[in-house]
Order: C-alpha cells, then structure tokens, then sequence
C-alpha cells in the first residue's frame, strides 16, 4: 500500500480539501444551478430535466475510468480537472449576459460535469490506494464532512451571496460572480494539492492499443465476476432512490410562492437555512458515522445508517403540509434531514469502498460503482420535476416518503462479500 506517512503528508492535510474540491462542481450542477436559472426565468420542468441530464457523466463514469489505470498517477488527473474545472466556470459566468444564455450554459456545466466525474475518479483513487480500510472507516466522516462543507458553502454561503446581490446588483451579475467564486476557487485547490496530494500509485504498464483494450477489458470483466456484484449494484441503484425524488425540488419548493403550494422564501433566506441550520448537522453527522461505523463495522452499522438516511426525508413532507412562516421551524426541519443525511450517507460510502472496489483494479471499479450511483440519482432527478408538477408539492413529498422502502429492503437483504478484515466471506446476509 502507498502511505500518506511514506510520501509525507498526512491524510488530515488531504483528505478534506480534496473532497471539499470533488462536492463543489457536483453541487453546482445538483442544486445551485436550480437556483440559479430560477431566478433568471426559467420553468421547474425545464430546470429538473436539464441539470439532471447535464450529469450523465457522473452516471457514464465507468467508460473512461479504467483509462485512468493505465496512464500518468491518480494525482495529475486530480491536479489537471481541478485547473480545468475553474477556467470553465469562469467561462460559464461570461456566458449568461447572452441571448441563449440557458443553451451555452448547460454546454458548460456539461464540460463541467464530465471533468469533475473524472476528477472524482482520480479523487477516489488517491483515497483508496493511499489509505488502510482502518484508515477508510476513520477518514470517510472527515471525507464526508468536507464534502458536504461544499454543499454547505454553495448553498448556503454562495446562495445567500447571490440573492444579496441579486437586491444590490440584478441576477444576471450576481450569478455572474457566483459562478466565478466557483471557477476561482477550483484553481486555488488545483495549486494547493499539486504542493501535498499523494500520488495515489503509478499506472499500470500499458505499452501498445491492444494492451489498453485487453487491460479495459480485464477492468469489466473482473467487475462483473465479483461474487454478488448484481445484489451490490440494486443496493447502490436504490440506496438513494428517495433522495433522487426530492434533491431537485426541495430548493424549488423552498423559493415557490406560498399560493402554490411553496414557502416563499428569498435566495438569501434559502441560503441561511442551509448555510446556517444545516451546515453544523452535516459536518456532525458526517463525523460522527464514521466513528460511530469504525467502531461497530460498517455490517452491523448498514441499516441504521439506512433508517438515518431515509426517514428524515419526512421533514419536508411536514413542511409541505404545515407551510410555517417561521424561518426557525423551516431551519429546525432542515436540521433534521441533514444531520440524517450526513450520518446516513457514510454507510453506502462505505460499502462501494469496501464491498465493491476490492480487487485489482480499485479505482476503476469504485468509479463504476459511484457511476451506478449516479445512474439511481440521476433518472429519479430528471423526472421529479414532471411528478411535482403533476402532484403538487405536499402530495409529492408523501411520494419521496414511499419511495424509501426499496432502499429498506435492499439494504436489509444485500450479502457482504468481504469481511472487516478484507478476506472473502460466503455472502452472508446481515
């Protein structure tokens, strides 16, 4: 195994920022850019089918990871998308004063979107070539924590940004700068992490074509002969069907006049309730499901973490239901549903790490599994603005709730493949 110790530098100088750095584009495109083309007039249906179409690439991850095996370290691709992804989030911000604003900037978040998958690709890789299972499980609530600290910042910190200059300055240059904040920072990490981050390993030896296809052929095949490999993927698809319903409306309904069944409240009022309420219980939740699953194994640990997960996702349905005036009692909600989400997602961190990327080929593998991720995220996404449309925001909150049980009993049945001390095991069923 590569060390951090051996090349000098400690997981905790990292881990977070690079993590910190993999949520940032991905977030952009999830939620804030929902936001965003809210404010500059476009329709809920048009905004939920398009930004989740734009992020196929975190679905198709699987057709280009293997190429990442075979040429340069983990740490050039993560150093070299980093760079990347900040110039094209400056030129995503120079494209919205146009006449066809939303077609460019989709194009942008598409090259966007296929550079952070393949960041995130190498990301993973550094990860889990560079650290012991141990190691995993302890750092996977710090990986998380940073993570979601992204998600915090872009929807909190930026988005209360933007709906104040949205009053100082007019939406189009307040998501001008925005978006700029994205790039700039992206190439700020770029420089950092080519000073600390790991290799994460050497390539593998490729010296001609045919070599590289019989090498990304070996990475499939020997994907798809893991024992159990179909139960893992119906657990990574449905583990987060639920969240998929919800992710692309929650902010929707949040900013949605109250005469439509919505809260009504501003950009900066949807900023503080993330960047306020929900940034301690993210990072404490993320934290403390690490600890929480280095200390009882992440078998015994994976359907509480599922319960986590999903129930929380009743706090909008209350909140669909009730439509408090109070700013406190929507942040109260808030609070609830991130600290579960924090605490819940760890467990299919964990098992995509730790039951799926086993084997010769572990980044490649771990990039098919978060590509299967992204695949059960991304076609919930697409439809759940048509389905909110059609049902109305209560009725469709009541819906995400039903559309947890498939991730209650995929998690209650999947066999492990793998033990806590990494060995093979018989499949037993938790």
């Amino acid at each position: 195994m590569n060390s951090a110790s051996a090349e000098g530098v400690h997981p905790a100088r990292w881990v977070p920022t690079l993590y910190f750095a993999e949520g940032l584009p991905f977030v952009a495109i999830a939620m804030v850019s929902t936001l965003m083309y809210k404010s500059l007039g476009i329709s809920d249906a048009q905004i939920a089918f398009w930004t989740s179409l734009v992020m196929l690439p975190w679905t198709l991850k699987p057709v280009w990871g293997p190429l990442l095996e075979m040429f340069k370290t983990k740490k050039h691709f993560v150093v070299g998308t980093q760079f990347i992804g900040g110039v094209t989030f400056g030129l995503l911000a120079l494209s919205l004063p146009l006449d066809s604003f939303f077609r460019y900037s989709l194009a942008l978040f598409a090259i966007i979107a296929f550079n952070g998958a393949t960041h995130d690709i190498a990301a993973d890789g550094v990860y889990i070539n560079v650290l012991s299972n141990t190691q995993q499980a302890k750092f996977v609530g710090w990986q998380g924590a940073a993570y979601n600290i992204a998600k915090i910042f872009t929807q909190g910190v930026l988005v209360f940004l933007a709906g104040q200059l949205e009053m100082s300055m007019g939406v189009l240059h307040a998501w001008m700068i925005v978006m700029g904040i994205f790039g700039g920072i992206l190439v700020l990490l770029s420089l950092y992490h080519l000073r600390v981050l790991p290799s994460g390993g050497a390539a593998n030896d490729v010296h001609s074509l045919r070599e590289g296809f019989a090498t990304f052929g070996d990475v499939v095949k020997t994907f798809f002969e893991k024992q159990y490999i179909i139960w893992g993927i119906v657990f990574i698809i449905l583990y987060r069907f639920a969240e998929g319903q919800a992710i692309k409306i929650v902010p929707l309904f949040l900013k949605a006049a109250r005469e439509t069944g919505g809260l009504g409240l501003t950009t900066s009022e949807i900023g503080i309730v993330y960047g306020t309420f929900g940034a301690a219980a993210f990072v404490v939740g993320s934290i403390l499901a690490g600890y929480f699953t280095a200390g009882r194994g992440l078998r015994k640990s994976l359907f509480i973490l599922c319960c986590f997960f999903n129930i929380p996702f009743a706090a909008y349905a209350f909140l669909a239901i009730a439509q408090p005036t109070s700013l406190a009692v929507v942040g109260t909600a808030v609070i609830f549903e991130y600290f579960g989400y924090g605490f819940g997602f760890v467990g299919l961190t964990l098992f995509m790490m730790q039951q799926i990327a086993p084997g010769k080929y572990k980044m490649a593998h771990y990039a098919f599994a978060t590509g299967l991720m992204s695949l059960g995220m991304m076609i919930p996404s697409m439809l759940s603005g048509f389905i909110s449309d059609w049902l109305g925001y209560r009725t469709f909150f009541l819906w995400v709730m039903v559309a947890t049980i498939p991730s209650f009993l995929v998690t209650w049945l999947v066999p492990f493949r793998v033990t806590e001390n990494g060995e093979e095991t018989g499949g037993t069923r938790q």
